[in-house]
């Protein structure tokens, strides 16, 4: 199998990773090589995953991170593989101090730090000083109203300046920030803020969406009204610049806030000090409350950005992501390396289906991350942003969300740019992070992410907890690594915490993907173990189907799940795709069997469906991801727990007592 792309010997001369790998043979870490020849990265990331406490050291000294010391010493229990105890770890750098947003506002000069798009085009941008001092301005607000150490800010707001400089002034002071973007009904928000219980809620009027404007304040009013510990709103006018918050209890205008007295000091705590509440989709029930800490999600989200992306001071990154998706808190991470963060609000495709090309070329984005899905609909739509726009500047492209297709890579290099640095990345917000993604100094091949992350012990597992090589499995973490949740919320005894990941095996971190590790070191998804399908016994993931169908130029997309048929030992589970066509292109019997011979010639007979069902659409998470679990428990006539943690809940009723899986 030939790589679709490799880097130049210039760009693995350059790379950060090169550097990175140099600097450990000055300091003796690591041996050095052959001249000439590149440190193989197996042996480096061996190495990483083999001493823990010495490799985040040096990623943390290597990316310049802000903080009191990072004490090898004071790592321990790194042999534990387990949710944190206070007593047993494991521990990562005992006693050291540092505070998140001084990281991220490292930087305070006349570099643009963020721009920010909409549907209607270009609208702010601010420099890195300018971001500083909003940061104080809006940090002191916080401080006089009473926010400190601890207390949670939340944040119901677009993809906007304003919800960084939220962030970064809550985190300033110690206390911990949690975000949702405004298209969650009130229900899904007080899900997810009615569990931490927030002092202040920062939002905005509304927002704009495929050329409408939706308000946000009748929401705000009743999400007020049902959690009794927010004492402070703060509402950011987007919509209307002459907003009257005179209706929303509490509340007061963003731009209504001055700094007054001195600007409050970054507040250094300990390396496991909470920075972010992240949630769980809440498919299946209430959402989990992940807390991530400061020191683990900054080591971790940096080791990210400059060794695995190549980032630097000269890099402009445009992620599209709402600030609900973990994408959103990875990108601003950005920030500490000092690259400029491009913002988008809206609909990817609005007011023209290029919109988003028109923003990397106008403002020299070099790199570009979207979701697998967003880059099969670019191919369906006939874009071809190689020849349709300048994208000189483009170097990276980062795929996550869903495993993206082998097809999907062939579009990037022939309809895209044929010279860029295409990375499948995958993780969750589970960890805030990657399990796998890129590699800069590293071939790519299709249809596979192409590595294990540094200090990440990744395996797959059979069901007696095997590691296997080639065959899929179970994705698996077999040791310690920072940014795993310091604890869930509300979780006292770690119950919880320990039946997310650590039920399947013992001290081994299941992460709920069914993968396997390629001949390249590589790693493919084939998507979410509890999804598998398992007709006659044998599990098949659902990317393996959606990447042979999503081929076909009259489905738009599709979804697969298992119905259970027959009773007891007679029992079993057949495949039934749904498929979501073109307007006016009806599923035809010769459609039919095209979609079969598509998946039984690339795949195997097992993978082919005994029933394919037309849909006018398909059920999604806020964050995009298709809910495969919701889609089966309908067929199935059990109830869909969580309704508000899907963004088009409505489609679920297309689902319903279907004549074509009644036999």
């Amino acid at each position: 199998m030939e790589p679709i792309w490799r880097p130049s010997r210039e760009q693995v001369r350059e790379a950060n990773l090169t550097r990175f790998i140099a600097s450990l043979h000055a300091s003796g870490e690591l041996a050095a090589g052959t001249e000439g020849v590149p440190l193989p990265y197996g042996v480096l990331h061996e190495w990483s995953i083999r001493n823990p406490e010495r490799f985040w050291r040096a990623t943390a000294d290597f990316c310049g991170l802000i903080s009191d010391g990072f004490d090898t010493s004071k790592c321990t229990g790194l042999d534990r593989m387990a949710p944190p105890d206070p007593s047993l770890g494991p521990t990562w750098f005992g006693g050291a101090k540092l505070n998140f947003a001084e990281n991220l506002l490292r930087f305070c000069d006349d570099r643009p730090a963020i721009v920010s798009w909409n549907e209607r085009g270009r609208q702010q941008q601010l420099s890195f000083a300018e971001l500083r001092g909003e940061v104080s301005r809006i940090a002191t607000a916080l401080r006089d109203m009473g926010v400190g150490v601890g207390d949670r800010v939340a944040g119901f707001l677009p993809n906007l300046p304003e919800t960084i400089v939220a962030m970064l002034a809550t985190t300033t002071l110690g206390a911990v920030w949690s975000s949702c973007s405004p298209d969650f009904g009130v229900q899904g928000v007080l899900d997810r803020f009615g569990q931490i219980e927030p002092k202040v809620l920062v939002c905005a009027d509304g927002y704009r969406y495929s050329g409408k404007e939706i308000d946000c304040l009748e929401r705000v009013r009743n999400i007020v009204a049902s959690i009794p510990s927010i004492r402070h709103v703060i509402v950011v006018p987007y919509l209307n610049d002459h907003v009257d918050t005179a209706s929303v209890p509490r509340a007061v205008r963003w731009d209504s806030l001055r700094r007054i007295g001195e600007a409050p000091p970054f507040e250094r705590l300990p390396f496991d000090h909470p920075v972010y509440v992240m949630y769980s989709s809440g498919t299946t029930g209430l959402p989990k409350c992940m807390v991530h800490g400061a020191g683990g999600t900054l080591l971790q989200h940096m080791k990210e950005l400059v060794l695995h992306t190549n980032m630097t001071r000269e890099d402009r990154i445009f992620y599209f992501t709402t600030c609900g998706w973990m994408m959103w808190n990875w990108m601003l991470s950005s920030l500490a390396v000092g690259a400029t963060l491009v913002l988008y609000d809206g609909a990817p495709l609005h007011p023209r289906s290029d919109v988003l090309w028109d923003l990397i070329d106008a403002e020299h984005v070099t790199v570009f991350g979207t979701s697998a899905k967003y880059l099969a609909i670019a191919e369906k739509s006939g874009l071809t942003p190689r020849t349709s726009h300048d994208i000189e500047a483009l170097r990276a492209i980062l795929s996550t969300g869903s495993p993206l297709a082998d097809h999907s890579y062939d579009y990037v290099y022939e309809h895209i740019k044929n010279d860029v640095h295409l990375a499948s990345i995958s993780g969750g917000t589970d960890i805030i992070s990657c399990f796998a993604l890129g590699n800069p100094t590293s071939p790519v091949y299709r249809g596979e992410l192409q590595c294990r992350g540094l200090g990440m012990a990744v395996e797959v597992f059979d069901a007696a907890g095997n590691g296997v090589v080639t065959a899929p499995g179970e994705l698996v973490c077999t040791r310690p690594f920072p940014s795993m949740p310091v604890s869930f919320w509300n979780d006292a005894d770690g119950s919880k915490y320990r039946a997310a990941y650590f039920d399947a095996y013992p001290n081994v971190w299941r992460h709920g993907d069914w993968a396997a590790l390629t001949e390249h070191d590589g790693v493919v998804i084939y998507g979410r173990s509890d999804a598998t399908l398992n007709p006659g016994g044998v599990r098949i993931g659902t990317a393996e189907i959606y990447r042979q169908v999503e081929q076909l130029p009259e489905v738009i997309e599709s979804v697969a799940v298992g119905q259970e048929i027959g009773e007891g030992v007679r029992g079993d589970v057949r495949i039934v795709l749904f498929v979501r066509l073109r307007d006016g292109v009806e599923l035809s019997s010769d459609l039919v069997q095209r979609i079969k011979a598509q998946i039984r010639d690339n795949t195997t007979p097992l993978h082919v469906p005994k029933v394919i069902v037309q849909v006018a659409d398909i059920p999604r998470t806020v964050s995009g991801k298709i809910s495969e679990i919701a889609v089966r428990e309908v067929i199935h006539g059990r109830p869909v727990t969580n309704v508000e943690a899907l963004a088009n809940p409505a489609a679920l009723d297309l689902f319903l007592d279907l004549a074509a899986l009644a036999d």
